[in-house]
């Protein structure tokens, strides 16, 4: 990048800026080097800052007092310049990843590595909050993953240039975020915690920041657990090798050395309080609407007058294309041969009935076919269907991380919208609002039902909302402290009553697992959480009869699929299906007796293993839909007979081959249907209808401007809603 008054010879002050500079907080960072060869990390703030006389003087200030900063996670100030054409901050070399680079490359890190990461991070804020500083920009882009632990800068551009300034308890919720953003692999998925760091993480994460600990609480906690330091090298080997072949590539000059002073010393008596930590939901139902919560979506602007979205570049076709063979049983269906031929979908742009911007992202929606429900991390609130005008009043119901690859907490059933939520000084609980009206009908403490009595950390994480027959079903994995690949993991059931919330029922153990809950009956399906490679099974689950065990039927090779999060099941007119042999079959029993009535197999052209998606169906049952890489095959529920094939064309997002969504994990609800449509994303952030006769494409919706992570969207009725960003849009199935 061209950095302003850097010149040609891309020079700050004394310094020579080496590479790229990438964003962090207020300004860009250089790795640079002085004529003598030292190497520091220069900070360069923006032109608007520059610009600002005020600005250049509170960091003037700040710089004077974070040279007399020190600590063993703190980055030195060794030189600035607040009067320069652009104001620069020089800070000790540190060769290191940013925490980001190192999660997106690597994945989430381990219970040991999120424990150094907590402490460093703690550590060096409560040196900054006892001499009267704050950061202001504690995140993953800001925290730098070192050989000897994290680190961060003694100066943060936002909390000493920022007026009015941040306060230490936004430092507090930035740590309490950066660490479960190491812990969940960037999904900001709370079950992901280690038990050890999950109530002191929760409680930084307190919506009242006066209930969040302070620096030195947390360090305190952390201490008191008395749990060993790892050994030898606290970072994955993978990271520690990316982290020295980043080093490498800055060249070997020099760093500028600063002593490492002692850890910081804390004055007796400040160790973490329950009561700071621990909100009781032993009270029961929230305090909940009411004229206080932001309405999310103000429902006031007008429609586009025919806008359409942007469309999808496409690029060459995909190398891994998959087709379908039917090894039915007892008879053969036709093989890929003699079936159809797979129709390539391309479409015109979507047209919008209407699109409506709100004050807050959506975290989560579910629609029928006249409300929808938005919730967002400070409210939840409802809009008309046909026009995206307010339904009815905002409710103080919130949810702050919403769906996820691992988590669905919305529900709707017999008009009655359901949400995993929490409200101001109410966690954990489980509501229900009138779809008609938009009032709570009732709402309860999960927490308060769990076995051994109320906790604000639940031992029961809640992973998946459903109701269905007059009953609410809550499920989720048993969390026991134990964290092993060659363990088996502890799933459960829970059962409330659609009416008033009253818990019936409740079954647990390994054999429960990625449960399916489907739209009528009484029989759910489980899988069973198998440790990696070995057999597993799934079975029947009777309601009826309080979550008795029914019928099994054994699986040979579950282990890529059976593991925590979404199940790899559907469900269709009366049959359970799901991933059988390798993955590559699908399965289809009666849900009654477990009887099998046809299976049929998948097979790559080019040879290479095919990995099925999670099987659903059209609303009458009357169809299956199975996603298998870039296709998505349309079989009849009676025997299997393939119907249609729709495949993908050109590339997704991240240069391979566009893949449908729904085949890539078990996450989320990336394929849904209304009564002659299918809804299916893909890997190339593209919403497509399609026609559920024929398999063509209706049309397609793609915004430009969408989160990285892609858009939320539900479908209600014969519509299809998405939120992107602060904008909620709705599609008419038919595009007209």
């Amino acid at each position: 990048m061209e950095v302003p008054g850097a010149g040609r010879n891309r020079r700050i002050g004394p310094y020579a800026l080496l590479g790229s500079g990438r964003t962090v907080g207020g300004g860009e960072l250089f790795a640079a080097r002085t004529d003598e060869g030292l190497l520091v990390t220069v900070t360069v703030a923006g032109p608007e800052s520059a610009a600002d006389p005020e600005f250049r003087d509170r960091l003037r200030a700040a710089v004077e007092a974070a040279r007399r900063l020190s600590g063993a996670f703190l980055v030195p100030v060794v030189d600035a310049d607040a009067d320069a054409p652009v104001p620069w901050v020089a800070t000790r070399f540190t060769a290191g990843l940013p925490l980001r680079h190192a999660v997106d490359r690597h994945g989430a890190l381990g219970e040991p590595a999120l424990r150094v990461l907590a402490d460093g991070l703690a550590r060096a804020l409560a040196v900054l909050h006892g001499a009267g500083t704050v950061h202001g920009e504690v995140d993953p882009d800001s925290v730098l993953l070192t050989m000897d632990g994290p680190r961060i800068g003694a100066l943060g551009l936002v909390g000493a240039t920022a007026s009015p300034p941040p306060s230490p308890t936004d430092d507090m919720s930035g740590l309490g975020a950066t660490v479960l953003y190491a812990a969940s692999g960037g999904e900001q998925d709370t079950d992901a915690l280690p038990a050890s760091l999950r109530e002191v993480i929760g409680g930084c994460l307190y919506p009242e920041p006066s209930d969040r600990p302070t620096a030195e609480q947390f360090v305190d906690y952390l201490e008191q657990q008395g749990l060993p330091a790892p050994e030898g090298g606290w970072l994955p080997p993978a990271v520690a090798a990316d982290m020295a072949a980043a080093a490498a590539a800055v060249g070997s000059a020099r760093a500028v050395r600063v002593p490492v002073p002692p850890r910081p010393v804390r004055a007796p008596g400040t160790g973490v309080s329950r009561r700071n930590l621990i909100i009781s939901l032993a009270g029961g139902a929230a305090l909940l609407g009411g004229g206080a919560a932001a309405l999310a979506f103000s429902g006031d602007s007008a429609p586009p007058s025919g806008g359409r979205a942007g469309g999808l570049g496409t690029t060459a076709r995909p190398t891994h294309p998959s087709g379908a063979r039917t090894t039915s049983a007892p008879s053969a269906s036709p093989s890929s041969a003699d079936g159809p031929e797979p129709v390539v979908l391309a479409g015109p742009d979507a047209v919008k009935a209407w699109s409506r911007t709100g004050k807050r992202a959506p975290t989560c929606l579910e629609a029928s076919d006249k409300v929808v429900m938005v919730v967002t991390d400070k409210a939840t609130s409802f809009m008309e269907a046909a026009s995206g005008d307010r339904a009815f009043g905002a409710l103080n119901t919130r949810n702050s991380f919403g769906a996820n690859m691992s988590t669905y907490p919305t529900a709707y059933a017999d008009g009655v919208f359901y949400l995993l939520c929490h409200a101001p000084g109410q966690w954990d609980l489980l509501a229900a609002f009138d779809a008609a009206d938009g009032k709570v009908k009732w709402a309860v403490s999960l927490a308060a039902s769990d076995p051994g009595g109320a906790k604000i950390v639940s031992n029961y994480g809640r992973q998946y909302l459903a109701a269905s027959g007059g009953t609410v079903y809550v499920c989720g994995l048993v969390r026991d402290g134990k964290f092993s690949v060659d363990a088996p993991k502890t799933g459960y059931i829970r059962a409330l009553s659609a009416t008033t919330g009253k818990k019936l029922w409740q079954v647990q153990g390994t054999d429960i697992n990625n449960v399916l809950v489907p739209p009528s009956g009484s029989r759910l399906l489980a899988a069973s959480a198998i440790p990696a490679k070995q057999p597993g099974r799934v079975q029947m689950i009777d309601a009826a009869r309080k979550g008795a065990r029914g019928w099994k039927v054994p699986l040979r090779y579950p282990s890529d699929y059976f593991s925590s999060g979404w199940p790899l099941t559907g469900y269709a007119n009366g049959n359970f299906l799901f991933a059988g042999g390798k993955g590559d079959t699908l399965s289809v029993v009666d849900a009654a007796t477990g009887t099998e009535k046809w299976h049929q197999r998948f097979e790559a052209k080019n040879g290479d293993r095919v990995s099925m998606g999670a099987p659903f169906s059209s609303p009458d049952g009357a169809t299956v839909y199975v996603p298998v890489g870039s296709e998505l095959v349309a079989l009849a529920t009676a025997d299997g007979t393939p119907r249609w094939i729709a495949t993908l064309d050109g590339a997704g997002d991240s240069g391979g081959a566009n893949l449908f969504k729904a085949s890539l994990g078990l996450g989320g609800r990336e394929a849904q249907c209304s009564a002659d449509t299918v809804f299916a994303t893909d890997s190339a952030k593209t919403l497509w209808a399609i026609d559920a006769a024929t398999g063509r494409a209706r049309w397609k919706y793609s915004d430009p401007s969408q989160p990285d992570v892609g858009f939320r969207w539900a479908v209600g009725g014969d519509r299809v809603f998405i939120a992107s960003h602060l904008t909620m849009t709705a599609i008419a199935a038919h595009g007209r």
